[in-house]
């Protein structure tokens, strides 16, 4: 019987295939559909809110990071330190991004680390329940962990398009549940608390 790794790697490969499968223009219109969720996300002004620069077929969050950023909510990206660990980091217009690996961009050591309130969650898959598929490296399940031991409680909504719903994803001690995640069809709430 597979393991709930592999499981997870192979429902990770079929929902990317999906993603990749898109057509790139019907992408990008709902990517910038889904900036109209800034309303429901609706963060008092100030709240450090942050997104991701997208890679690959991943949803274009970056109109969605512009329409919070227009109702206030400071922006940040994440920044890879090492294998292991991310940061977040304010986004400033003023800044140069810089190259991060993975196909993505984030701000440089000259930007401040904050700690998000409202964390935007890229996620390779996800299923009826808000348990998801990231990329394999757990990057975002130690960083949540991580604000978690600081006494913080981040709203977590995960990013994604519809094909990339799975029927179940296995759970592991280490999975974090995401209690939102925004869609093109809309922000779906889950009864699964954090």
């Amino acid at each position: 019987m597979p393991s709930p790794k592999d499981l997870k790697r192979e429902l990770r490969r079929d929902a990317l295939a999906r993603r990749d499968a898109l057509e790139p223009a019907w992408r990008i219109e709902q990517s910038l559909a889904m900036a109209s969720a800034a309303d429901s996300i609706a963060p008092a002004p100030g709240t450090v809110v942050s997104g991701f620069w997208p890679m690959r077929s991943e949803v274009d969050v970056r109109p969605l990071m512009s329409a919070l950023e227009e109702n206030g909510a400071r922006v940040c990206l994440p920044a890879i330190l090492d294998r292991t660990t991310i940061e977040f980091r304010a986004l400033m217009q003023e800044s140069a991004l810089i190259d991060m690996g993975f196909g993505t961009l984030g701000p440089g050591e000259d930007a401040e680390t904050l700690d998000p309130s409202i964390m935007l969650v890229p996620l390779a898959a996800f299923d009826h329940r808000g348990h998801r598929i990231g990329y394999g490296a757990g990057y975002y399940d130690r960083a949540i962990a991580k604000l978690v031991a600081k006494g913080q409680s981040p709203r977590l909504i995960g990013i994604a398009f519809d094909c990339q719903q799975v029927t179940l994803v296995p759970d592991e001690p280490h999975d974090v549940v995401i209690p939102e995640i925004l869609t093109e069809s809309g922000l779906r709430r889950f009864l699964t608390p954090l």
